[in-house]
């Protein structure tokens, strides 16, 4: 990777920050539609998770360009918590507060901010990411001593895991004591936020002990599946509330859990493509960063339409403007995957 190449890469995740950030705002002050006071802040801080997104392909292409440093291995992480800390105080403070559709609105940035840890927490993982192609082609499969201590690597993982077991446990306490329609869709889309936190521990998982040495060949499938089994979940769960709220007008979290089942997909392409080149040559691994400029595109274009949709009927006002963020998110992750894929292939 050239440094002109190693620019774009890192370009792309704060271009993707800068439109939500940016897009969320305009959305949230344009217009005196109600529904603004829910669309701005998802959209706008799902450039809190473009930020953690960032800092994660910094400090991987630090390491492959020979630039990162000490104060580096501190600082992006910091970046990427700071950011995940002010989305869960924005959440909570939006909770609290009496704007209309402001119980949807503080759940979900709540949610936002669990997802932001668990990236920020993949940018911690990766602060000894030059260590994974020395560790593949070492046949003998040894502990690697510069490598996370199984401390270390437990407690990365740990707070991944603890960060989705706490959405788990969010959506079910907004399923179980909630009585208003705004807590289905509350707990629908902390559903699909929940089944990405929990993607994340495959991610995180695959690093660390890559970056270790643990590593087995057994995990290759089993961290990759569960991946696309939340994907899969979400996907599932729009496509039953689309047709059982059908009719109704919280039937549009449907289209929102197809877009969080896509950012599931795209953090499939690193977790497979982890997989893939683990101790053996793949030689279409950069073929994989293919899929997230797929769902990338897929938000984008059913974005297109709830945009034609909402003239007649009002309801996807939300999903059409989230669902480009969306579409932000997914771009940024071919961002990552390109950058694994540059980094840890055998070329």
């Amino acid at each position: 990777m050239n440094h002109g190449i190693s620019v774009l890469f890192r370009a792309i995740p704060l271009a993707m920050a800068a439109f939500c950030f940016a897009y969320g705002a305009y959305v949230y002050t344009a217009g005196d539609d109600p529904l603004r006071l829910t669309a701005g802040p998802v959209v706008f801080f799902l450039g809190s998770i473009c930020m953690a997104l960032y800092c994660t392909a910094a400090t991987i292409i630090r390491q492959i360009v020979g630039t990162y440093t000490e104060t580096a291995r501190y600082i992006f992480p910091a970046i990427g918590y700071s950011f995940a800390l002010a989305t869960i105080i924005c959440g909570v403070f939006i909770l609290t507060s009496q704007t209309s559709g402001s119980l949807v609105t503080g759940h979900v940035v709540c949610g936002l901010g669990l997802i932001t840890v668990c990236v920020a927490t993949a940018a911690t993982a990766s602060s000894r990411f030059s260590l994974i192609p020395r560790n593949s082609a070492d046949a003998s499969f040894s502990i690697n001593p510069q490598g996370f201590t199984i401390g270390q690597s437990v407690t990365l993982i740990g707070i991944v895991s603890a960060t989705a077991l706490a959405a788990w446990v969010w959506c079910i306490l907004l399923f179980v004591r909630g009585t208003l329609p705004a807590h289905i869709v509350a707990g629908c889309v902390m559903f699909g936020i929940a089944c990405i936190c929990t993607s994340l521990i495959a991610l995180v998982a695959s690093i660390a002990r890559q970056i270790r040495g643990s590593y087995s060949m057994r995990e290759k499938s089993k961290w990759s599946s569960l991946v696309i089994t939340m994907g899969s979940l979400a996907f599932i769960l729009g496509i039953v509330l689309l047709i059982v709220l059908r009719g109704q007008t919280i039937n549009f979290v449907g289209f929102v859990l197809f877009g969080l089942a896509l950012i599931c997909w795209s953090i499939s392409s690193k977790v497979i493509l982890l997989a893939k080149i683990w101790h053996t040559e793949f030689p279409l691994a950069n073929r994989i960063p293919i899929i997230p400029v797929i769902t990338a595109l897929a938000c984008l274009f059913l974005a297109a339409f709830l945009f034609e949709a909402t003239d007649f009927a009002h309801k996807y006002y939300v999903p059409a403007r989230v669902l480009t963020g969306f579409g932000a998110i997914c771009f940024t992750l071919y961002s990552i995957v390109s950058i694994l894929e540059s980094g840890a292939s055998k070329k």
